[in-house]
């Protein structure tokens, strides 16, 4: 029997398959395999045996670990939360995704950021594969930046691309988007995992020959992931997610893997007439706008990488209004707000069976870590018995499921930052020390409960 020349490929994560099916075995994704040439594995087999080859003949070279290093240089955009969030700017021969949601703000960012590279005196290349040149200087001139010495490019063929920033020799170069990329070398449709996986190796190793910091802009898919085969993030030095909600002002720039720097560093930004603005004091701005004590809200002091953030989590406990109660999460994971309703349940004997339970991160601004727990539970304790918690006051710990109340990281920076801002007092972990804080520290949830019920006083 004749082999087939066509195989089937997941967009979502790359698995090949022999043939189509509904469901992709490796990821579970539904309707994502796309039928594709199988000419492209015999190039990469070649490749693969041609870099054997040279492998084989070239010498290893070992080093001393403990020999020593310079720190590598930075290229810094006069953006401070850009910056920061790259680790103290870009460094030359890096490979950096950027992904997000479309009209989040991706290309303005990376415009204003090139721009102000090339205004300190780096070669910069902005090549565009989903606008006309025309579309781009338009936008820079809206945001005051048309006397930037930036070259634009609209191109979508890589071996163009490849050839252009040769010859050009930026110290730069933007990518947007990675996912209009194509290579005449693959008989693939442009989008496809085949074109981007290849595209997105030719551009890294440009960015590591050249020494020139690459900065590549990627789609997302509806569960906020990159859109493409996740070995493309693999291939990069930094992967970057530009979050937030376009009805919200604010934005979140966020490191998920970093090389050269720490993960899970946040930049705040606020879409404005002129562009994205830097804010250099986001709990200040998550917390603008808070009216007198209500119950239901609490303060969370929480961090961002290594910067401590305030920001308001808001809880609503009310009667459902059908047979099944309604849990209803932004900005949370509803998994650990289900394990919170379940030890108040559990170990306080509060009820929330028969009740729905919403639960809000004020700004758009996502929590991750558990030390939001106990701040949580002070909200929907609040909420439960309608009782505001003191307005001058941030709650931080993290539950067990045993009940107990345990110390987190960071707890000094985390009180510093609230005095900061003109709070008196703390809902802590037992132990921590407060400073210019008033702190009660609680071993237990049940000590939060007895802390917050009106009866109990």
């Amino acid at each position: 029997m004749p082999r087939s020349d066509t195989v089937h490929v997941c967009q979502s994560c790359g698995a090949v398959h022999a043939k189509w099916a509904g469901r992709c075995d490796a990821c579970g994704s539904w309707n994502s395999l796309v039928e594709e040439t199988g000419a492209e594995a015999p190039l990469s087999a070649q490749a693969g045996v041609r870099k054997r080859a040279a492998t084989r003949r070239s010498r290893l070279e070992l080093v001393d670990l403990g020999s020593a290093t310079d720190d590598p240089p930075r290229l810094q955009s006069a953006i401070a939360e850009f910056d920061r969030v790259a680790g103290g700017g870009l460094v030359p021969g890096s490979a950096v995704l950027v992904g997000g949601d479309p009209g989040i703000g991706k290309s303005t960012l990376l415009l204003q950021a090139v721009a102000n590279l090339a205004k300190s005196g780096a070669k910069a290349v902005y090549v565009s594969g989903e606008e006309a040149a025309d579309q781009v200087r338009r936008r820079a001139r809206r945001l005051g930046l048309a006397d930037a010495a930036v070259a634009l490019a609209a191109e979508t063929s890589l071996e163009v691309i490849l050839d252009g920033l040769k010859a050009e020799k930026p110290d730069i170069a933007v990518i947007d988007s990675i996912q209009t990329m194509w290579s005449d070398q693959l008989a693939a449709a442009p989008g496809t995992v085949v074109q981007v996986r290849a595209c997105a190796q030719e551009l890294v190793r440009f960015a590591k020959k050249r020494n020139t910091a690459v900065i590549l802009v990627g789609h997302v898919t509806k569960e906020g992931q990159i859109a493409g085969p996740r070995v493309v993030e693999h291939m990069v030095d930094t992967v970057l997610y530009f979050e937030g909600e376009r009805a919200h002002q604010f934005r979140i720039l966020r490191a998920v893997k970093n090389r050269f720097g720490p993960t899970d560093e946040i930049g705040v930004f606020e879409m404005a007439d002129k562009g994205l603005q830097e804010v250099a004091n986001p709990s200040a701005l998550f917390l603008d706008g808070r009216g007198e004590a209500a119950s239901g809200a609490a303060v969370f002091a929480g961090m961002e990488g290594s910067r401590p953030v305030l920001t308001e989590i808001q809880a609503l406990v009310a009667p459902a209004a059908f047979g099944t109660p309604r849990r209803a999460v932004v900005g949370w994971d509803s998994g650990r707000l289900a394990m919170v309703l379940a030890v108040l349940e559990a170990r306080c004997g509060l009820g929330f069976g028969g009740r729905d339970v919403y639960l809000n991160v004020a700004g758009g601004l996502k929590i991750s870590e558990p030390a939001a727990d106990l701040a949580v539970a002070a909200a929907l304790v609040s909420s439960h018995f309608d009782t505001p918690l003191p307005g001058d006051g941030v709650v931080f710990g993290e539950i067990a499921l045993s009940g107990d109340v345990r110390p987190v990281g960071r707890a000094e920076a985390r009180l510093k930052e609230a005095a900061k801002l003109g709070f008196k007092r703390a809902i802590a972990p037992a132990g921590s020390e407060g400073g210019a804080l008033s702190v009660t520290g609680l071993s237990t949830v049940q000590a939060l409960v007895r802390h917050l019920d009106p009866d109990s006083h």
